[in-house]
């Protein structure tokens, strides 16, 4: 039977990435030495997405992905089909902690910003919805819109104006948002590093061009505009994230900045917020959530690693949380997937599927 949409975000949810399974990474390295045809990779995808999708539903979820594997990163495959956007090599990756640089693969800015109408993630959610074939509610997870506004994206020769550049990148979501729900989509998640960017104190935004309050209305004005005509049965969340590569992360910081634009008047029905270790902060900046308004995902498991949380620890800190949004208003997740990048977080698969089932046991325990 169809599991209601009407319940999303579910008390217990998930991001969406998955580890990539030794096997899919083989097929992908065969395919790009020529070794295997393009139809032979797509073969392997879809078995390893139906192993996935079957796990997901007997752990007990109500929410499946197709882990992301036909990704190699959460965002730069899906932005880069996109006209006027172009992948390449920079001469640097990410920075993350610890010094750890990052994969070197980025986008840039290249022409006019449009939706490609053949965008190639559409297919990849019709086949996920045939493979889950109404057991679930079928998740498609796409960078949020303001991962456009990341450094060195925009061309100031294409777009000199900042504003110009964010009205183009809104009427793309715009046409994006329609098609994916042309292609049965229901149940859409925004995933946003650049806002929590914006609320981390370390990161110097104030440069002599913006101003982080400035940034922080943009980021909002971008998010709203995109969805001002999307369906009204078509649920959208938002999934902050401080940077999620190898088990390492790229900032800290917790709501508190950006809480009271971001969080108390973005349009969606829900946010995952991560708060999995003390870079995240309080759960005070919580009070700005609109009573009865967005529901709050509380990522209180880590993806980062394969050892449960204590399970009374768990239930403390969701009662410290519902001091500020009502209990019934909250859900639990892992704070972010466990798969950002083809990479991998570091843990077993076993324990990544350990990690989801504990999520459901613990919600059914605080939720019934």
């Amino acid at each position: 039977m169809t599991t209601t949409t009407r319940t999303i975000p579910f008390k217990a949810d998930h991001v969406g990435s998955l580890l990539r399974p030794e096997r899919l990474h083989k097929a992908r390295k065969q395919f790009n030495r020529r070794e295997i045809k393009a139809v032979d990779l797509r073969k392997v995808e879809n078995e390893e997405i139906k192993r996935v999708v079957d796990r997901q539903i007997e752990i007990g979820l109500d929410v499946v992905t197709d882990g992301e594997f036909r990704r190699t990163w959460f965002h730069l495959d899906f932005m880069e089909h996109f006209n006027g956007i172009e992948g390449y090599v920079p001469k640097k990756g990410y920075q993350f902690a610890d010094g750890v640089e990052t994969e070197r693969y980025d986008v840039r800015n290249t022409g006019k910003i449009t939706f490609n109408s053949k965008h190639p993630f559409l297919k990849d959610f019709k086949e996920l919805n045939e493979i889950v074939d109404g057991r679930a509610v079928a998740k498609q997870t796409i960078p949020s819109p303001n991962q456009f506004f990341n450094a060195g994206i925009q061309n100031e020769d294409i777009y000199p104006d900042i504003e110009d550049f964010a009205q183009d990148v809104i009427k793309a979501y715009q046409e994006a948002i329609q098609a994916f729900y042309d292609a049965g989509v229901r149940y859409l998640q925004l995933d946003d590093v650049y806002i929590a960017g914006l609320s981390a104190p370390d990161i110097p935004f104030n440069d002599g061009k913006y101003t982080r309050e400035y940034l922080i209305d943009l980021a909002l004005r971008v998010v709203n505009g995109s969805l001002e005509n999307k369906p009204e049965d078509l649920y959208v969340t938002t999934h902050l994230c401080r940077g999620n590569y190898r088990s390492t992360w790229a900032f800290s910081g917790g709501y508190d900045i950006i809480a009271p634009t971001l969080l108390a008047n973005e349009k969606v029905d829900g946010f995952f917020l991560e708060y999995d270790d003390e870079r995240s902060g309080g759960f005070e900046p919580l009070k700005h959530i609109p009573k009865d308004g967005p529901k709050v995902v509380l990522g209180l498991v880590t993806s980062k690693s394969g050892e449960l949380e204590d399970r009374d620890e768990v239930f403390r800190r969701v009662h410290e949380a519902s001091a500020y949004v009502p209990l019934a208003q909250l859900c639990l997740s892992p704070q972010c997937g466990f798969a950002s990048t083809h990479h991998g977080n570091e843990l077993t698969e076993e324990e990544q599927w350990n990690k989801l089932k504990y999520v459901v046991e613990l919600s059914k325990e605080l939720w019934g």
